[in-house]
């Protein structure tokens, strides 16, 4: 069970390395759908919060790691209308381009259905941001896992929608982020039901989306020229109870997935009591190698993950919707 201090691993082989609260006091009565990242000055996290969510309360939280200790989270955007009333705020997506600046996309509105994107800037590294700006009609960004930047500069945003049937699609660009565009709907002759795909930009140059669907299994296609047109849309065997995901490429050229390894019951939180971290070679094959939640009727769920510039894992994920945890792994430990 995760302490509110650091928690060193004591033995030699336990790929934990820490485990935290990003907030020992929470700034909010719930928190949900953390976003990390790092920058030249440390690590950064976000995640939205409120009373709950749905609510006009939740905001945008964010953290910045300054010598290894948290800053105290402030809100740093809010669904404020011009005319003064107030909508929830969902999913912050925290992103740092070759060139900068660091991007803080994040969702307004009363539900998914009706929510719009936006974004944030910083250019000293998530201690001031700009003004809010609107995404184009039709763009929502990056809707929970953070985009990916190709050797050719060229970024790719996974995104989807929930309006009617689920729906995956790819937002695109090749100027920074200055403008967008969507990729070519991805084939769906089964009828899965996906939302929330995560990215992994292989070695020989594929790109691969996973994300979490309505059949009790996480999705997969694959893309070979840059994001533009993607594969068949298909089922991993990868048990998901209808939960949120996120992967990562390793340095080593191996995939790391943190996901919820079950199925979902009569309700839809059912199932998020478990939260595992898995590994592939290629994509398709996965092995589940490290449990790092495991409380029945509990929810540990939203997981974000990257890979720091010192090789190891950082993961924030949900912890019972009342805080952050941030667990660092080792690699080599997997």
């Amino acid at each position: 069970m995760l302490l509110g201090v650091p928690t060193l691993a004591m033995a030699d082989n336990n790929p934990i390395v820490l485990r935290e609260f990003i907030a020992t006091t929470p700034p909010t009565k719930q928190s949900h759908a953390s976003t990390i990242v790092e920058t030249p000055a440390g690590l950064v996290t976000a995640w939205f919060g409120g009373k709950q969510e749905r609510d006009p309360s939740v905001g945008i939280w964010l953290s910045r790691q300054i010598h290894g200790h948290w800053t105290t989270p402030v809100e740093v955007a809010n669904g404020v209308q011009p005319d003064g009333h107030r909508e929830p705020t969902w999913n912050p997506v925290l992103f740092l381009p070759h060139q900068g600046p660091l991007m803080l996309f994040y969702k307004v509105g009363p539900d998914p259905q009706h929510w719009h994107g936006l974004l944030k800037t910083s250019t000293d590294n998530g201690a001031h941001w700009s003004q809010a700006h609107a995404l184009p009609d039709g763009l929502l960004g990056p809707i929970k896992d953070k985009p990916v930047q190709l050797t050719d500069g060229s970024i790719v945003a996974p995104s989807s929608t929930e309006l009617g049937r689920w729906t995956i699609h790819f937002e695109l660009s090749s100027d920074g982020g200055a403008t967008w565009q969507q990729s070519q709907p991805v084939p769906n002759p089964h009828a899965i039901e996906a939302i929330q795909p995560s990215l992994l930009p292989w070695r020989n140059g594929k790109l691969q989306a996973i994300g979490r669907t309505k059949q009790n299994h996480l999705f997969t296609t694959w893309s070979a020229d840059g994001g533009h047109t993607w594969s068949e849309l298909k089922l991993l065997d990868l048990p998901n109870p209808n939960s949120g995901i996120d992967a990562v490429m390793l340095a080593d050229g191996r995939a790391c997935l943190v996901y919820n390894p079950t199925v979902h019951g009569k309700d839809w939180w059912n199932g998020r009591g478990t939260l595992a971290v898995a590994v592939s070679p290629d994509g398709e094959h996965w092995k589940q190698v490290l449990t790092l939640e495991q409380s029945s009727g509990a929810e540990f769920s939203y997981p974000a993950v990257i890979q720091a510039g010192d090789g190891r894992i950082h993961i924030t994920y949900t912890w019972k919707r009342l805080r952050i945890a941030h667990v660092v792994l080792d690699p080599g430990q997997l």
